[in-house]
């Protein structure tokens, strides 16, 4: 499924990045946290890779 917006794309990487161990899972708050807590690194770099061309900056 990928990305509604620009928003959770970008929150869905930063998540990634964390699961992954690049970056701190200290630092993630918000949807981010919450991404990385309940979703898989599989389903994480599939919004992440979405493409943001057209994409509102908020889903809603």
């Amino acid at each position: 499924m990928p990305a509604k917006s620009k928003a959770q794309q970008k929150a869905a990487g930063a998540a990634l990045s964390a699961k992954r161990g690049d970056s701190p899972k200290s630092k993630l708050k918000g949807a981010s946290k919450q991404m990385a807590e309940s979703m898989s690194e599989k389903q994480l770099k599939e919004f992440a890779s979405t493409k943001r061309k057209g994409k509102p900056q908020r889903a809603g």
